[in-house]
């Protein structure tokens, strides 16, 4: 199915477990571990993130961080989608853990990977294989999530037809090294911002037609209000700090990701979670 949806932002009740209990009634105990793995010489160190309690193989999701590196944001989406059912791995693009503390470092750093693909690809691909060769991860049932430059990552990534059922792009950049090209297998839903000045129409017009002309599974969602960098707490004092036009906003991060963990329900319907 193919959308594109600008929607308002409106905040509604939505009925939901406990944090610690699944919709079936299990008890839920999150765990999360560093995790090191490697490409050539470079060492990434990620965060892998399940429930201790479930003996059962389950659909793996990475999530790639944004350009500030891997954080605590992703470690919490990553602990988010283990409360789901999911394992999730918070991945590493920048290797050794690597943090930017200023936008100059984090430009410089996520300029590095995106702009020789091949490293990128690399990297992700290092990350796909070790959430792959988990135990108890169904390795035919794969998707992932990404923020800002991580967004970036994984819609490159799908239109260069990595082997994922379904990737979900938060706030993400749409200048791509990879547009949409025949062979695509992932479903898509990009989740973005009406607001955010980092996306312009243009942008988004190359991008869904793209999708539109291979016949793609795609969606693309606009939250009225939204800027850059939404789903992210941490957003404000971050654009205060800097000067750059970044927010967090309740109400998209609340409905992008309860549009998120529908879509991955649909993707793996045939998973009991």
């Amino acid at each position: 199915m193919k959308r594109f949806i600008p929607i308002a932002a409106i905040l509604f009740l939505i009925g939901a477990c406990g944090q610690n209990e699944k919709y079936n009634g299990n008890q839920v105990n999150v765990v999360g571990q560093e995790i090191s793995y490697s490409t050539g010489e470079t060492t990434m160190n990620g965060y892998i993130a399940q429930d201790e309690n479930d003996f059962q193989q389950r659909p793996g999701i990475l999530v790639v961080h944004e350009w500030w590196g891997h954080d605590e944001h992703a470690r919490n989406s990553a602990d988010k989608l283990a409360e789901l059912g999911y394992v999730a791995l918070a991945v590493d693009m920048y290797g050794n853990g690597k943090q930017a503390t200023h936008p100059d470092d984090a430009m410089k750093f996520s300029n590095n990977v995106m702009s020789n693909f091949e490293t990128a690809e690399a990297r992700f691909n290092a990350a796909l294989e070790t959430l792959k060769n988990r135990g108890n991860v169904d390795s035919t049932k794969i998707g992932a999530i990404g923020y800002c430059f991580g967004g970036s990552v994984i819609l490159a990534m799908a239109n260069s037809g990595a082997d994922l059922d379904g990737i979900a792009a938060f706030h993400a950049g749409l200048q791509l090294p990879v547009m949409p090209q025949e062979g695509v297998k992932s479903r898509v839903l990009v989740l973005n911002g009406a607001d955010d000045p980092f996306v312009t129409e243009e942008q988004v017009a190359n991008l869904t037609s793209g999708y539109e002309d291979i016949n793609a599974d795609y969606q693309y969602i606009s939250y009225d209000g939204a800027v850059h960098a939404y789903t992210n707490p941490g957003a404000d004092s971050l654009g205060q700090k800097f000067e750059l036009p970044l927010a967090y906003n309740a109400e998209a991060d609340s409905l992008s990701w309860e549009e998120m963990k529908t879509f991955f329900s649909e993707t793996f319907a045939d998973t009991e979670m």
